[in-house]
């Protein structure tokens, strides 16, 4: 039988509340999670150290290891799942300290079946969205993002070179040919350039050209021949050598990375 990737962890010391969610999220599921269960603080943490998973359902009170000792044992785990805790009445204090260990959401016992599915799909979609982030922090080249939000403290002369280097990325393009855009002479823009962006033209040129691969890479379907002539480089040959000496992995294994999430990119 085979799963979605995405997994769902409930646990719960009481059987009939732990079977009831698990029952009511199956059916809800229809296949698209993988839904697993537990009796104690322990095993699930022992469950989540084991694989992936995206969302973590716990009662904040279990004998031994409680689902606060389990949430906090996630506190420094960059690859936590979203949280939601359950708790009786007379436990709000305990979902407080949930709460500010980072559960998204808490569900008092009885639990309402329509509650759950509300809290479930919202916690889902907050963990996509961290993905989602996750995802882009490891696309950014921190430089070139850092240049983007300076660029009102540059000269117009290297905004102009900016520009069109951004707009030629896929043509062969020389420090006098931008230079010659932004109406300077090659030495003086080499050092005006290196002056305000603090990075050599070469170096931008090459943080821009490996930044464009990335977002191509992603976000196209395009072939790894394609993505190289795209971003600038004479022959697939050379894009490949270049990409993987910058990102320690091939241009096709980031991909492939990239696409299954950003977890996996070292």
């Amino acid at each position: 039988m085979s799963f979605s990737s995405k997994t769902i962890v409930i646990v719960d010391d009481e059987q009939r509340t732990r079977q009831g969610i698990h029952q009511t999220l199956e059916q809800w599921a229809a296949g698209k999670y993988r839904i697993m269960t537990s009796g104690n603080g322990l095993e699930a943490l022992h469950m989540l150290q084991a694989e992936k998973v995206h969302l973590l359902i716990t009662d904040v009170r279990l004998p031994e290891f409680s689902g606060l000792d389990l949430i906090r044992s996630l506190e420094r785990d960059s690859h936590r799942p979203a949280i939601i805790v359950i708790s009786g009445y007379a436990e709000f204090d305990y979902v407080q300290q949930a709460l500010r260990l980072g559960a998204v959401n808490y569900l008092l016992k009885p639990i309402d079946k329509q509650e759950l599915l509300n809290a479930v799909n919202e916690a889902l979609q907050l963990e996509e969205e961290r993905q989602r982030y996750m995802k882009l922090d490891k696309l950014a080249d921190p430089v070139l993002l850092e240049l983007d939000l300076q660029a009102t403290t540059l000269s117009d002369p290297v905004r102009r070179a900016f520009t069109f280097m951004a707009e030629h990325l896929h043509e062969p393009i020389t420090m006098a040919q931008t230079a010659a855009h932004s109406h300077l002479n090659a030495s003086y823009f080499s050092v005006l350039f290196k002056e305000q962006s603090g990075l050599s033209f070469s170096e931008y040129l090459h943080r821009l050209r490996i930044q464009r691969a990335k977002e191509l890479l992603l976000h196209t379907q395009l072939t790894i021949a394609q993505i190289g002539e795209r971003s600038g480089y004479r022959t697939d040959k050379y894009f490949i050598k270049v990409f993987k000496a910058t990102e320690g992995v091939s241009p096709s294994r980031y991909r492939q990375q990239m696409r299954k999430g950003p977890e996996n990119i070292d």
